[in-house]
Order: structure tokens, then sequence, then C-alpha cells
């Protein structure tokens, strides 16, 4: 069942998670991308701002279809 269309499904690959470790072993691309550490930035000014309150609440009060479905 190694036949190229089920190498593509990911799906398939799902049932077969050795095979996609070894192809990820022995990627050339995935050796070839650059490495680097992506460290998220702290930014004072919008964490010192003061919550906004969007009104989904009162949104959903005012339209009752939407009880249904949330």
């Amino acid at each position: 069942m190694s036949t190229p269309s089920s190498r593509l499904n990911p799906f398939v690959l799902m049932l077969d998670p050795e095979a996609v470790i070894h192809a990820m072993e022995t990627s050339a691309n995935l050796r070839g991308l650059r490495q680097r550490i992506c460290r998220p930035h702290f930014d004072a000014v919008i964490e010192a701002e003061e919550f906004m309150d969007s009104g989904a609440e009162l949104y959903v009060e005012a339209q009752p279809a939407l009880h249904t479905v949330h």
C-alpha cells in the first residue's frame, strides 16, 4: 500500500507514523531549512491597555436564534 498517492494522503500517513518520521529524517528539503529560535516580544504598552469589552453577550441577547447555536 505504498503507492505515490497513498504516500501523499495525510490520512494514510497517520496510519504509518514510522514512515513519516523516516521521511522527515531523510528529507533534504527539511535539512536545508535555516534554523533559528524565535522568542515572542513582550509589548508593555499593549499589556497596559485596559480591556475593551466587545459586547458579544449583548448581541447574543438581542438575537434569540443564536441561543440555539451557542
